[in-house]
């Protein structure tokens, strides 16, 4: 793709070289017609090769055509800028409903889902116990009954 591309812009720079040096002649550009400019007072005319006036048409056909495109698209980015203002507010409103879903509702139910203190009918002494693997949970939703 890269080699397309500068095989593009190769091209193209030649293209505008041949241009130049086909239309060297030195040409009269008028800002006004006819006589006008007499009126405005001073020459409003300038004097320069063919070639500057081509491609000063055609980078001016491309800024306006730039600033044409970027009007157009104005309610586009408008749009854009609108949803991702929206989006923010529902990931913050989905977060705050997170926090308060996963905190215990009532005292009764805190009670509930905490983890039960050992007996001392069934405590034993630690050498006589077999090793137990702990599980741990990185979610912060209650864990199921």
């Amino acid at each position: 793709m890269r080699l397309i591309r500068m095989l593009f812009f190769v091209l193209l720079a030649v293209a505008l070289f041949l241009v130049a040096m086909a239309n060297r002649g030195v040409v009269t550009v008028r800002l006004f017609p006819g006589q006008f400019d007499q009126y405005l007072g001073g020459t409003w005319s300038a004097r320069m090769p063919l070639f500057l006036v081509i491609l000063a048409a055609l980078l001016a056909g491309m800024v306006l055509g730039l600033i044409w495109e970027w009007l157009r698209e104005a309610h586009l980015r408008q749009e854009s800028s609108r949803r991702a203002n929206d989006l923010a507010r529902l990931e913050r409103e989905v977060g705050g409903l997170r926090r308060t879903h996963a905190a215990p509702r009532d005292e009764v139910l805190a009670i509930l889902d905490a983890p039960a203190p050992a007996s001392p009918v069934t405590a034993a002494p630690a050498a006589a116990l077999p090793a137990r693997r702990v599980v741990t949970t990185t979610t912060t939703m209650p864990l199921p009954r």
